[in-house]
C-alpha cells in the first residue's frame, strides 16, 4: 500500500453529484376529467453551477479547506509512523542485497524473515490507517455536503431559480456566462458559513 494515499485532499463528492439537476418537487399528477385546449407553459429560470470550483484552495468554499487541514493533522502521526516503517524496510532490503554474496546464509535468512514481517506489519497498518481515514473523512465532510445542498436550495428559491444544473457533472454544449452562479453562490455560502466552524473531535 502506498502511504501517499493516506493524506490527500479529499475528492469531494457533493450531494450535487448524485443530483446534478436541482428542481422543485413535482406533485403527483391527477388525471383531469377533460384536457384543456390550451395549456399554460410555466416560466422556468435555469442557472448553472460548477461544483468543482468549491474545492479551490483560494477561491472555493472555505470550510472545505479547513476540514482538509483538520483531517490531515489528525492522521499525521500515522503517516509519520508508516513513513518510518517504510524506510526501515528499504534499508533492510538494501542490506540484504549488498551482503547476500558474503554473509552467512543463516544470517541472511534471519534478516529476510525480519523483512517479511516488516512488510506484513506495513501492509496491515497501512490498511488500518486508510480505513480509519476514510471513515473519518466521511464523518467530517457529510455535514458540509448536507449544508451545501440545503444552501443551494435556499439560494435557488430566494433568486426564483427553478433548476440548477451542475456543469461539473453534466456535459454542456453551450451555456451563456450569465447563467453561471458559481462565484455568487460560493461568496454567499462563505459569508454565512465561517471557515472556523467547529469540527467534532473523534472518540479516542
Amino acid at each position: 500500500m502506498k502511504i501517499d494515499r493516506l493524506i490527500v485532499a479529499f475528492a469531494f463528492v457533493l450531494a450535487l453529484c448524485a443530483l446534478p439537476v436541482m428542481a422543485q418537487t413535482r406533485p403527483a399528477a391527477t388525471a383531469p376529467a377533460q384536457t384543456p385546449a390550451n395549456v399554460a407553459v410555466p416560466e422556468s429560470k435555469i442557472a448553472l453551477i460548477y461544483s468543482d470550483a468549491f474545492l479551490d484552495s483560494k477561491t472555493g468554499i472555505a470550510r472545505f479547506n479547513t476540514l482538509v487541514g483538520t483531517l490531515n493533522r489528525e492522521f499525521q502521526p500515522r503517516q509519520t509512523e508508516l513513513q518510518a516503517l517504510q524506510k526501515k524496510i528499504q534499508d533492510l532490503t538494501d542490506d540484504i542485497t549488498k551482503t547476500a554474496q558474503v554473509a552467512d546464509p543463516r544470517t541472511t535468512q534471519t534478516k529476510q524473515d525480519q523483512l517479511d514481517q516488516m512488510k506484513k506489519d506495513f501492509q496491515r497498518k497501512g490498511e488500518d490507517a486508510q480505513a480509519a481515514y476514510d471513515r473519518r473523512r466521511k464523518e467530517i465532510f457529510t455535514p458540509l455536503q448536507d449544508d451545501i445542498g440545503k444552501a443551494l436550495e435556499v439560494y435557488a428559491k430566494s433568486h426564483n431559480i427553478n433548476v440548477i444544473i451542475d456543469g461539473s457533472q453534466v456535459p454542456l454544449v453551450y451555456a451563456a456566462d450569465a447563467l453561471d452562479i458559481t462565484r455568487a453562490f460560493i461568496n454567499d455560502f462563505n459569508s454565512k458559513n465561517p471557515a472556523t466552524a467547529a469540527v467534532t473531535t473523534p472518540p479516542k
